[in-house]
């Protein structure tokens, strides 16, 4: 493949004195004032939230709620010299975590030959394999950034470009047909009448007696019917595909009626379940990961594909170790057209949804993908050899998603690491580098766009999840952020207290700096979900005395126009999801709470997984 023209980088590193492109703002020359209150290095007390029902093993909050600085707190001018106010945390299962992102000495687990990113276990979290249920789910995190002057984007981020091959496996599995995983048809299902009396199962009445004109109905509350491990089990999806929303959750995937909510499929599987892409086929076809297995030493090594319009499950292999470094125990998966990627430390797979023929393995080279984000476009980020693992080089590429090949790749400047993909069409961009963040995009051939500019005092919180991914890390599934053409649109961090409020910035992607703000109704945060044809699409949380709900915004911004008002009546049932996972699909929006867990039996199938809200 013919290698584009290398982009040279900037000489004299991050924070020396650059040459700005032309047209690129400069950034302000006086030297910042001491912060007023702790900043980076002090101690910082997390935010005192209410806790979940939780098993009683298990640690209390920690740190991981503790705001870090921008991606150029260090460079003169106003931006990142106090970290923001922290958002509203819910506490997760495994709490005591060191603060969001680069608290850890390398972004990938064990150190291994060759790579070296050598990294702690994180306190609190299960071995692998361990009585922690499927994925070890950690706390939700949402890390403020405050994004850096587009000429210090550009001076950090603006490095050479290389385009790696790929090579296939010698050591192909064989797709067979699925032994463990039984689709079944189960006799509880959720008493909902269809009707929206939003009596469902779970004993908490009618759930619309209170409700007010204007508001929408509960159309059917899901209650947990399954029996997990001592701490619980994350929760995968959900996944809306035709009149059936799927989710999968310890040893289940189970769908059911976006109606009425009554279960219509279940497919049990032979052990738990350890990862899931965020995206299905077009036909609604999907490949989930399952252990190898029941005991603490089974990886996440078993593919299994399931057709989420029947419930039938399809194909099934096991991935095989490319070599002894070939670690399994945390695999991310992605989906893109009819290929699923298998990533992990150091290797990766891709196989065929519809037949689960290997189309590309581990290709050749000295840098190696980790992660795949997909969707309309299959992007890989990938970390390259190097001898000093505290200054780390990664890439990111665009990949063929049918031979594996390059189609381009960006290097940025060493030490700064691909955290996260916002949109892949068009391509935008999380780096890290320790404390530092940065977000920029890239252009269709793989050049640099823009670097973001924010403005004075704003600070942005995106919803990505998981903090901690030991060997495997998803790259997209992001909240929070959404892209058309043109803008990329970020809410922005809602502050302290009771009933905050936060806005929208939209962003030219073309030049990196605002473009407008929009202003979220009053005592109201907002977050984007996706785009809505031309709009934005937000998911308006509850408060105290007030349902969340669903609404948009034009892309030439003004006020937030409310599409769907969840009721009053049920905001505290509403608020009690947690890390909740929103889809809004014909009229109706769905929450899925994003981890089930109970200090008992009892609470465990009290516990609500599922709601759904229509007119």
């Amino acid at each position: 493949m013919t290698q584009p023209p290398s982009q040279q980088p900037p000489q004299g590193g991050f924070g020396a004195p650059q040459d700005p492109p032309p047209g690129t703002p400069q950034p302000p020359q006086a030297p910042p004032q001491p912060p007023t209150q702790p900043g980076y290095g002090y101690p910082q007390q997390a935010p005192q939230q209410p806790q979940p029902p939780q098993p009683p093993t298990q640690p209390q909050p920690g740190p991981y709620g503790q705001q870090q600085p921008g991606p150029y707190a260090q460079q003169p001018g106003p931006y990142g010299q106090q970290p923001a106010a922290p958002t509203q945390q819910q506490p997760g299962p495994y709490a005591q975590q060191p603060g969001p992102y680069g608290q850890q000495p390398g972004p990938y687990g064990q150190q291994q030959p060759g790579y070296g990113y050598p990294q702690q276990q994180y306190p609190g979290a299960p071995a692998p394999g361990g009585p922690g249920g499927p994925g070890g789910g950690s706390a939700k995190r949402k890390p403020a950034i405050i994004i850096g002057a587009a000429v210090a984007a550009l001076a950090v981020i603006g490095t050479g470009v290389y385009v790696a091959t790929s090579g296939g496996s010698d050591d192909k599995p064989v797709a067979k047909e699925s032994e463990g995983a039984k689709p079944s048809v189960s006799a509880s299902v959720d008493q909902g009448d269809g009707n929206g009396d939003g009596t469902g199962r779970g004993g908490d009445g009618d759930l619309n007696a209170g409700r007010k004109a204007g508001e929408a109905k509960v159309l059917w509350l899901q209650t947990n019917d399954v029996d997990l491990p001592r701490n619980g089990s994350d929760v995968r999806g959900p996944w809306v595909v035709g009149d059936t929303i799927v989710k999968g959750m310890y040893r289940q995937v189970t769908g059911y009626s976006v109606a009425d909510g009554k279960k219509k499929w279940s497919v049990d599987l032979p052990a738990d379940l350890c990862a899931a892409p965020n995206q299905t086929t077009a036909d609604g076809k999907i490949v989930i990961g399952v252990k190898n297995g029941t005991t603490s030493r089974a990886d996440c090594a078993d593919l299994q594909m399931i057709d989420l319009k029947t419930g039938k499950a399809g194909w099934k292999k096991s991935v095989k170790k490319n070599g002894t470094w070939d670690f399994l125990s945390d695999i991310s998966l992605a989906v893109s057209g009819d290929t699923v990627t298998v990533a992990r430390t150091g290797n990766s797979n891709a196989y065929r949804v519809s037949d689960g023929k290997e189309l590309f393995g581990k290709p050749a080279g000295n840098c190696q993908p980790f992660a795949f984000a997909g969707g309309s476009k299959l992007i890989a980020a990938a970390s390259c050899r190097t001898d000093d693992v505290d200054n780390p080089q990664h890439q990111i590429q665009e990949i063929d998603p049918a031979t594996g090949k390059a189609r381009w790749t960006y290097q940025p400047k060493r030490g700064w690491e691909i955290d996260k993909v916002y949109s892949v069409d068009p391509l935008v961009v999380s780096l890290k580098k320790e404390k530092e963040w940065s977000i920029l995009a890239l252009k269709h051939d793989g050049t640099l766009r823009s670097g973001l500019s924010s403005d004075k005092g704003d600070s942005f919180a995106p919803d990505c999840g998981s903090a901690f991914a030991v060997f495997g890390k998803s790259l997209d599934g992001c909240t929070g952020v959404a892209a058309d053409a043109n803008t990329f649109y970020i809410a922005t961090d809602a502050g302290g207290g009771l009933e905050q409020t936060n806005k929208v910035v939209a962003f030219n992607l073309n030049t990196g700096k605002p473009k407008w703000k929009a202003t979220a109704p009053a005592k109201t945060t907002v977050k984007p979900l996706r785009m809505d044809g031309a709009n934005v699409l937000l998911y308006m949380e509850p408060g105290y005395q007030r349902g969340g709900g669903i609404a948009t915004l034009a892309p030439t911004g003004g006020a937030v126009k409310t599409v769907l008002t969840h009721p009053s009546s049920t905001s505290q049932l509403e608020k009690s999801f947690y890390r909740p996972q929103i889809v809004y699909a014909d009229g109706r929006s769905f929450l899925a709470s994003g981890r089930v867990s109970a200090r008992n039996d009892k609470e465990e199938l009290e516990t609500k997984t599922m709601m759904a809200f229509g007119n």
